[in-house]
């Protein structure tokens, strides 16, 4: 057997630059084998042979595979049962320890536990590191060391942190010498040995616009101009370090800094919380009498309402995987209370489209406008949309884009429910179920 190596494992992390795991690995004074898994466990769960999330990876995969070959080194790519393929490496490698970045999502946490367990026995070591986040779970709570809760004194002691302490720089690029040298080449499982089609997606910048993030607050909640970075998909894959953005963008816009503060509070309240996936955090919500239509729920889904700022989101979705964070709301607070539809349904349709889906912020997002979460809009909140579609898209030209009939009598006359009657019924609905 070869001497003893240690192992950087890819997963939301991406990226060479500024990688804390695999930058703790190149300091070990072992070679480092990097590797990758497209784990079964979550690709055999996807609805669609076509997800752009598994093309979007096997681009960045292959990316980085180009890249460690010039330093001589190549990147292990498995598919399959996470714990059978480090079985297999433990077989064929003396392993001294295994270098990765944290999850917070529950299956990653018992995946990890499973993976430990299986390295304990073998004699090898598994290392977690902080990175997808700012600040970690634990790292900025209240004075009793309990979780916030609400967003507003989480963000302010977040902020205060984040100017006292600054964020580092792990120079993981500048020691990819030190990666594990080979000439026996690895070639990525293809697409379709792994049940999947190739598509096509939109391929955001890695660099964020300056003058976008500058402008952030104007622009950030009108569709159909280019008000946002969009960089959302990379923060979910880990191809940018957020830790590299905020120090970026912390002098070019609060506003912008605050969203990525948000996406640390939902995955602090993940991790503390993980019930939240299925459950309300505000148990009494459980209690509401959620609705029952199918056909109003595929009328949402295929963005057939009626309401053409609700229809372009829907649509937009469907078709590149993303939609714009003001329309989000929108949709969300449509079948949530116009319609009073389980907001479980609304998440895992998000879950099944967004390019950029991150479990934290999909949940967090959605228990908020339902009203259930923490820190949430309260039931008594119900976009009017007609009101944010004067406000966010006078013109049309955002609605006009995915809804080439909206100008056809049968669809200005179709609207599947009546926004007055709507409100009301969800305001009674509610006020009931929480007065029980």
């Amino acid at each position: 057997m070869a001497d003893k190596i240690v192992i950087h494992w890819f997963r939301r992390d991406l990226r060479l630059e500024d990688n804390h795991a695999l930058y703790q690995a190149l300091k070990s004074g072992y070679p480092v084998m990097p590797i990758f898994i497209f784990d079964r466990e979550i690709l055999d769960k996807l609805e669609d042979r076509d997800d752009r999330r598994v093309s979007y990876l096997h681009h960045v995969l292959s990316d980085l595979q180009s890249r460690m070959r010039k330093s001589g080194s190549e990147l292990q790519v498995y598919y399959g049962q996470p714990r059978d393929i480090f079985k297999k490496i433990i077989a064929d490698h003396d392993i001294h320890a295994v270098y990765v970045n944290e999850d917070y999502e529950p299956y990653a946490q018992s995946r990890d536990d499973e993976i430990a367990k299986i390295l304990d026995d073998a004699g090898a070591a598994f290392h977690l590191h902080k990175d997808h986040v700012v600040f970690a779970k634990d790292e900025v709570t209240k004075d009793d060391g309990n979780p916030y809760v609400v967003f507003t004194p989480y963000s302010k002691k977040w902020r205060a942190r984040l100017e006292q302490e600054g964020l580092p720089h792990y120079k993981s690029e500048n020691s990819l010498d030190k990666l594990y040298k080979t000439k026996d080449r690895k070639e990525i499982p293809s697409l379709a040995l792994m049940g999947f089609e190739q598509t096509e997606f939109d391929f955001p910048d890695l660099v964020p616009d300056k003058k976008t993030v500058l402008a952030y607050s104007d622009n950030r909640n009108f569709p159909a101009i280019k008000g946002t970075t969009r960089l959302g998909v990379h923060l979910r894959f880990g191809t940018i370090s957020v830790r590299r953005l905020a120090s970026m963008t912390e002098s070019w816009s609060f506003t912008f800094v605050n969203e990525l503060c948000w996406r640390d509070f939902y995955s602090q309240i993940l991790w503390h919380f993980p019930h939240t996936v299925d459950e309300a955090f505000r148990p009494k919500y459980d209690t509401i009498p959620w609705r029952s239509d199918e056909g109003e729920f595929e009328a949402w889904c295929k963005g057939e309402t009626g309401y053409e700022l609700v229809d372009a989101g829907m649509r937009e979705l469907r078709h590149t995987g993303f939609m714009h964070n003001r329309v989000r709301m929108l949709v969300a607070s449509f079948l949530t209370k116009h319609l009073l539809l389980d907001w479980r349904l609304g998440e895992r349709h998000f879950a099944r489209y967004l390019m950029d889906f991150d479990l934290a912020s999909n949940v967090g997002g959605w228990q908020w406008a339902a009203g259930c979460g923490t820190d949430a809009a309260p039931y008594f909140r119900i976009f009017n949309p007609e009101s944010q579609l004067k406000k966010f898209d006078k013109s049309m030209v955002y609605c006009r884009k995915w809804i080439p009939e909206i100008d056809d009598l049968n669809y200005i006359n179709h609207k599947i429910v009546d926004h007055k009657f709507a409100r009301q019924r969800a305001l009674d609905t509610y006020k009931a179920a929480l007065n029980a």
